[in-house]
């Protein structure tokens, strides 16, 4: 029996520094166009349906569609995608490779899409060092919905009790500890290191 507990981390702003500004800064003039272009489109939210499992093609589409005066900065969010990408939270993985080395089971829990994540899996190595990795647009479920966590419940075999969630998101933080997870609301690689003793064996 492993006493050690299930360590379950989330991706994007904990292990991965991913941010659509970094793209659209190059492409908008000032930071009032590109906050009016988000605004307007409500690009995020949109973005949200692909973590879904929503095809990009069609989403774009769509949302060209309805913006025609940003299709350029539209379809750029599918095609310059790795650029919103610029790597690693260093401090974080970091933690990961120490957790590793100390043989605790590694998992990962995180809203992306199906078809950008191998772009992600080939560019970070640390990646690989998860036993299972459980993305949204994959099985088309979303954090905080509850029936995303029992997916990785049922990969890892262990009741939340036994498992350590660690997410940068509020409600998905919230989610987990109402499911009975252990779990640690990110703000800071320094952080997560301090609150990280509580639960480690």
């Amino acid at each position: 029996m492993n006493t050690k507990p299930a360590i379950i981390f989330d991706l994007g702003a904990v292990l991965i520094d991913w941010n659509p500004r970094y793209l659209y800064r190059t492409m908008f003039n000032t930071e009032a166009a590109m906050e009016r272009f988000f605004a307007e489109t409500s690009l995020l939210q949109w973005n949200a349906r692909q973590d879904e499992g929503h095809p990009f093609a069609t989403a774009v589409n769509e949302l060209s569609t309805q913006f025609p005066q940003y299709e350029k900065y539209i379809r750029a969010f599918h095609l310059r995608w790795p650029e919103m990408m610029p790597g690693a939270i260093e401090p974080t993985v970091e933690i990961l490779a120490e957790l590793r080395d100390q043989d605790y089971e590694l998992y990962a829990l995180s809203n992306w899409s199906a078809e950008t994540y191998p772009i992600a899996f080939a560019r970070f190595q640390f990646l690989r060092w998860f036993r299972e990795v459980v993305i949204s647009g994959a099985v088309k479920v979303c954090k905080p919905d509850p029936r995303i966590y029992e997916i990785i419940l049922h990969k890892i075999g262990r009741p939340a009790r036994d498992c350590v969630f660690i997410d940068d998101s509020r409600p998905n933080y919230e989610t987990a500890v109402q499911l009975g997870f252990q779990a640690i609301h990110f703000q800071s690689p320094e952080q997560l290191r301090a609150e990280l003793k509580n639960f480690l064996i």
